[in-house]
């Protein structure tokens, strides 16, 4: 199903400076430095101490609406997809709505599904767009790192956000079409009151993670009449640095088509920000006329999966805001003793 018409037309991400060694995260807590290897996870990015998921959703919002060049005032919606909200209840949406000058007149939201809440936000986007209600709608996915200190989700859970502008005028990235696979598949959750959340071994790769996205992107394909080669990029959620590389496989696409949108390696798994910050890498470097396929993920479980054409505009309005490599590229190293002040990690007794 095709919105004519309807798509990207800006685009956002950022990263924290800060950086942790994954080895150094096994060093702490004596865990064999091939484990990370072999996640494919080398370092993973750490938010400072005064910065959480909407401080960092700012940001990237505020490179997409840069290079979509609109006036705030016009975006009529604000979705925001997170699993580590500053506050339990209290909208992070209207937040960042009022940060970047999008209120009074503007509907916000809070959206929730593991990884793929901000994917459930880009659907309503361009659905809201598609359907005349708003003009721009304006999507947030941004988490912080979340993980029990010591356990194997420590080496990749990161810290990073990605944004993007929906919209009819000036798109630089128009939706070709988009398919949802969802099931009740428990391979991760975290309980009412739980400060970490927990994951179910086994089920997170077969029945979780490989099912949903193959079972979205083969609905996707054969909806649209599509076969990989017709794709010049490809993003998939990347929970760590094997799992894309090895649903590509699967499914038949090449390790030059996920490439360049392949970011945990370098930052880590950024949970709601991390196929949306693999699209902010191909959109930074993408050709007009290239077809991208984009397929987040979200345990519990589900996955979309979308195919943008890539237009003229994304040249003309790619120099408004930094590059996601410039973020990557700066970037200063701490130690564990740092990451764990930087995240909470310390708590003194009677506080």
């Amino acid at each position: 199903m095709g919105l004519d018409g309807v798509g990207i037309v800006g685009w956002g991400g950022y990263v924290p400076r800060f950086r942790i060694r994954t080895e150094d995260i096994a060093r702490m807590w004596g865990w064999d430095p091939a484990v990370p290897k072999g996640l494919g996870v080398e370092e993973k990015s750490v938010a400072f101490i005064d910065e959480d998921s909407v401080t960092m959703g700012v940001e990237a919002a505020l490179n997409a609406i840069r290079r979509a060049g609109v006036e705030p005032s016009r975006i009529g919606a604000v979705f925001v997809g997170s699993e580590s909200k500053p506050y339990a209840v209290k909208p992070s949406a209207t937040i960042i709505a009022e940060a970047i000058g999008a209120t009074p007149s503007t509907m916000a939201s809070d959206l929730e599904f593991a990884c793929r809440a901000a994917s459930e936000g880009l659907r309503a986007a361009l659905g809201l767009v598609k359907s005349g209600d708003v003009e721009y709608a304006l999507v947030v996915g941004s988490d912080t790192a979340q993980a029990n200190p010591g356990d194997v989700l420590e080496f990749s859970a990161s810290s990073g956000a990605a944004a993007f502008v929906v919209g009819r005028d000036g798109v630089v990235a128009r939706l070709e079409g988009v398919y949802t696979y969802v099931t009740d598949t428990p391979d991760f959750w975290r309980r009412d009151g739980s400060k970490y959340p927990r994951h179910g071994e086994g089920f997170t790769g077969e029945p979780a993670y490989f099912h949903h996205i193959e079972n979205a992107v083969r609905g996707l394909m054969e909806r649209l009449g599509l076969k990989p080669s017709d794709f010049d990029y490809v993003v998939f959620h990347q929970p760590n640095g094997r799992f894309p590389l090895k649903i590509a496989k699967r499914l038949g696409f090449s390790v030059e088509q996920v490439k360049p949108g392949l970011v945990t390696p370098m930052i880590g798994n950024t949970y709601n920000a991390s196929a949306l910050l693999g699209f902010v890498r191909v959109l930074d470097q993408a050709k007009p006329g290239s077809r991208v396929l984009v397929a987040p993920f979200g345990s519990g479980a589900g996955s979309d999966a979308y195919s943008f054409i890539v237009t003229d505009r994304v040249e003309e309005v790619r120099g408004r805001a930094p590059l996601l490599d410039d973020y990557i590229a700066t970037k200063s190293y701490v130690d564990y003793a740092l990451y764990a002040k930087y995240r909470g990690l310390i708590k003194r007794l009677g506080v």
